[in-house]
């Protein structure tokens, strides 16, 4: 089951966290995933790594707010490989603050990334997978995407707009062979987290306070949102587009 033998992958993002564990799981379930990242560094690591264990995996250097980048990217992949199975959007910032304190700025930067970066992304692959009659796009929203989060407005705002870009793409293009979705993760333990966590006087207690907003009463691990997109890009969810998977240990429950 989930397999995914001769696919072509592109993972934004994948240089660590989620993205990295997405990318980790795609190949070792038979795609050929491309590594994408604005971290050289990192990008070039993991897929470093994965060719080592598999020989599927390249780095492509990309800024999701540069529209030449996106370009350039689906131009490799169509150059290299002649096509794009399953894309993956990523890439994603953060901030923490209500209409008080976040400013036109913040939000105008988290929506180049967060929203207009897959939004670009998508496009310049969506041609070959229309051309193809066939495709997977996986979009990573939050429960910020379909729920109130207290101080996140500027991020709630743009999580919002995956969610919503996800339903029109999957409508939109249903009858063209192309499948899109969503997963909204709640607070996932990745390496973004825990620098954030290092800023606090006391780490663990602020650890255990963020733990104690999932109803499970911890965060959430980067391979267990990767088995869910795993599930989302295989056949197996053939029959599903246009959703919005929750995997948030509960956080949102009763919301």
């Amino acid at each position: 089951m989930f397999d995914l033998t001769d696919k072509i992958a592109l993972v934004t993002g994948a240089g660590s966290g989620i993205g990295e564990s997405i990318a980790r799981l795609f190949a070792r379930r038979g795609a050929f995933v491309y590594v994408a990242d604005i971290d050289e560094s990192n990008g070039e690591r993991v897929a470093s790594e994965i060719v080592a264990e598999s020989n599927r995996a390249a780095y492509i250097p990309l800024d999701v707010t540069k529209h030449d980048q996106c370009t350039l990217a689906a131009e490799t992949v169509r150059g290299e490989h002649g096509r794009l199975d399953i894309l993956v959007n990523n890439a994603g910032i953060g901030h923490v603050g209500s209409i008080e304190v976040a400013t036109s700025e913040d939000l105008d930067r988290l929506y180049l990334v967060n929203v207009r970066g897959m939004f670009d992304l998508t496009r310049a692959f969506m041609g070959g997978m229309i051309e193809q009659k066939c495709g997977v796009i996986v979009n990573m929203a939050s429960v910020g995407g379909v729920a109130a989060v207290k101080e996140r407005i500027a991020y709630c705002t743009t999580k919002f707009a995956v969610v919503g870009f996800t339903k029109c793409l999957a409508l939109d293009h249903a009858l063209d062979g192309i499948r899109a979705n969503c997963i909204c993760p709640g607070r996932v333990e990745t390496p973004f987290v825990t620098a954030r966590l290092a800023e606090y006087p006391d780490p663990a207690k602020a650890y255990a306070e963020m733990a104690a907003t999932q109803a499970v009463g911890r965060m959430g691990k980067p391979q267990e949102i990767a088995a869910a997109a795993l599930y989302l890009a295989s056949d197996e969810a053939a029959f599903v587009t246009g959703s919005t998977l929750l995997i948030d240990g509960g956080f949102t429950v009763g919301k």
